[in-house]
């Protein structure tokens, strides 16, 4: 299990809770969608892609990605492409992971907001919480590691979790604590290393620390 050592006192209660999540391998695990959409993509254009390879580093933005597989002045167009094959490919396959809607909804029995920020883009990101039934009250799409932060001050967010070292850096762009969840491409040392403030082993942990995190924030 991964460590919920210490972290910094929260502020004081003097503003709603608001909590912001990532979306890949924090609130869902989309390996098998997006490898069937990196399949999809390499059938209808001819180009090979490590499909296992894609999936063990999912976290920043599309064209990154895809820039390990298509020349430069090719990346655009495949990004639209896989953009529009996505909600055929992506959807059905991917799963809500251990926690997920116990998280969301211990955001709203503490009286509080659960927003989506995340580096996929917004309509699919949205496609994938409805297939699961999983409902923040707001998603918001193409930001990575420090954009977040903007996404998350606009909404006065007192905590983002996530499993990449990008989250880590978006929580900290916004001033809010970084909880982190070793469910992603990154252990707890990365993590650590990165100024995650809480480890958990995944979402599962999450509404206890959460309890503890808003009984401290309410007593300071």
């Amino acid at each position: 299990m991964a460590s919920t050592a210490s972290s910094p006192l929260p502020a004081p209660h003097t503003a709603p809770l608001t909590v912001g999540f990532d979306l890949d391998m924090t609130l869902i695990d989309s390996r098998a969608g997006i490898a069937a959409t990196y399949r999809a993509l390499s059938a209808e254009t001819g180009v090979p892609i490590d499909d296992a390879l894609v999936v063990s580093r999912i976290g920043p933005p599309l064209e990154e990605e895809l820039a390990h597989w298509f020349p430069a002045d090719q990346v655009a167009a495949a990004g639209d492409r896989y953009r529009e094959l996505y909600p055929d490919h992506a959807i059905a396959p991917s799963t809500a992971l251990p926690g997920a809607r116990e998280s969301i909804a211990e955001v709203r029995a503490l009286g509080g907001r659960a927003i989506v920020v995340t580096a996929k883009y917004e309509p699919n990101a949205k496609l994938h919480l409805a297939h699961l039934g999983i409902e923040p009250d707001s998603v918001i799409g193409w930001l990575w590691a420090e954009a977040k932060g903007e996404a998350l001050k606009e909404h006065g967010a007192q905590v983002y979790v996530g499993d990449h070292v990008g989250d880590v850096r978006g929580a900290r762009a916004a001033g809010a604590l970084s909880v982190a969840v070793t469910t992603g491409p990154c252990d707890e040392r990365e993590l650590r290393a990165a100024g995650a403030d809480v480890v958990l082993a995944d979402l599962t942990e999450f509404p206890a620390w959460l309890r503890a995190f808003e009984a401290a924030r309410a007593a300071a």
